[in-house]
């Protein structure tokens, strides 16, 4: 039987640079390539202060995520990023789904780019939960059914939904990691896309502690 989950899942593979590379690389267009030394933090909170973002395209990040194939779909319009993603083609998905847990609004009000979500009536909660369990067992016997009679794995994925889980590297320059979190960490971002911007943003300041705190400073946001 298919196990099912709420979470979505971001964990750091490796990365390229830190807060002294970005004002390093600042400094090549006024002191030249030898002109790295000095203050770090004043100069990484100017660049982005003034919107002097290519300096933060010097440092990258890696990391591996593993979500339901529709926030994975909107994860990658973000066509500034590099991804590898598990192939349906080629290998068995493994039977998980994403269900929606309590904590998860499932009615919107309102308009597009302005909706507001609410928690739902009990029998609105119900029916969510009954309908996603039915329609992902069903899927995943039809599924294994097909595989075991030697249907090929691209055509037997085709009964499967969104929902089921897929697994993919993404790789951006700081800059672009930046933007992305400007989007989908948003308040009117998609619920489950927001959970994994709020993990690529807690490595982000582990990893670029001053970029990220003045990001945060410049842009709006608050902190975690």
């Amino acid at each position: 039987m298919p196990d099912f989950s709420s979470e979505i899942t971001v964990k750091h593979i490796d990365s390229m640079g830190d807060d002294a590379r970005i004002a390093s690389a600042a400094r090549v267009s006024t002191k030249g390539l030898d002109g790295d030394g000095g203050k770090v933090a004043g100069l990484v909170r100017a660049l982005m202060r003034e919107g002097h973002t290519s300096p933060f395209e010097h440092c990258v990040m890696t990391v591996s995520v593993e979500a339901p194939i529709f926030v994975a779909r909107e994860w990658m319009r973000h066509r500034t990023q590099s991804y590898s993603e598990i192939s349906a083609r080629y290998t068995t998905l493994q039977p998980k789904f994403y269900r929606p847990n309590e904590d998860r609004p499932i009615v919107q009000t309102g308009k597009a780019l302005d909706y507001h979500r609410e928690e739902g009536t009990i029998r609105q909660v119900v029916v969510t939960e009954h309908r996603h369990k039915w329609t992902e067992e069903e899927a995943w016997k039809n599924y294994e059914s097909m595989l075991s009679e030697g249907v090929a794995n691209e055509v037997a994925r085709n009964v499967l939904p969104v929902s089921v889980y897929t697994q993919f590297w993404a790789t951006a320059n700081l800059g672009n990691w930046f933007k992305f979190l400007t989007l989908r960490d948003a308040p009117n971002a998609l619920f489950e896309i927001r959970q994994g911007a709020q993990q690529v943003d807690a490595l982000i300041e582990e990893l670029w502690p001053i970029a990220w705190r003045a990001f945060h400073d410049f842009n709006g946001k608050e902190e975690q």
